[in-house]
């Protein structure tokens, strides 16, 4: 699957966003509107002016909205949702080449709100997922007390979770010492 820069980064942005919920980290990431700057300035998201209570909701919202899509059953729910995350944006594509980087498209209009910046930009990058008929690339962690999602970007499609050094390492390992558990109940012959 070939994806640009521009929507690689955007899923990126997706993924950690919907990783800073309550019901995956325990607590709330974006409790404030300094943690939700703080999230801005990491991900590097340009052309937003200063952030208020009221772009906080809008994300908590949108946050809700995006986590769907990675929970429905079918392309169509997904294009649905989809659909109406970006419509309710209000899009406005335009072409840019801002802070040294090449020509490329923004989806939402000059310093818009976060929310509706957001959710041009990374419902279209979910859209792009979707045209390719990749919507199984959105996944949930499969290690059963994880709640976080990632976009399996891989070439053969096989990642299984969010992070392989903590989700993946630690079901591996539980998994061979039960079987060494396992060899040491069964008697010798």
């Amino acid at each position: 699957m070939l994806i640009t820069h521009d929507t690689e980064c955007a899923l990126s942005i997706l993924v950690k966003l919907l990783n800073t919920a309550p019901e995956v980290c325990g607590a709330e990431r974006l409790s404030d509107v300094a943690a939700l700057d703080a999230f801005v300035v990491r991900q590097e998201i340009s052309e937003i002016d200063s952030l208020t209570e009221d772009d906080l909701r809008r994300v908590h919202e949108l946050r809700t909205r995006l986590r769907e899509v990675f929970a429905t059953e079918s392309t169509a729910e997904a294009a649905e949702l989809v659909n109406s995350i970006v419509a309710a944006a209000g899009t406005t594509p335009r072409l840019t080449d801002h802070d040294g980087h090449d020509w490329h498209i923004h989806y939402f209009a000059p310093h818009a709100a976060l929310g509706d910046h957001l959710a041009a930009e990374l419902g279209m990058a979910l859209a792009f997922i979707l045209v390719a008929g990749e919507r199984e690339r959105l996944r949930r962690c499969e290690a059963p007390d994880c709640a976080r999602v990632f976009v399996d970007l891989s070439r053969n499609r096989s990642r299984r979770y969010c992070d392989s050094r903590t989700c993946g390492n630690r079901l591996h390992v539980a998994a061979y010492r039960a079987r060494q558990r396992s060899a040491e109940a069964v008697p010798s012959a």
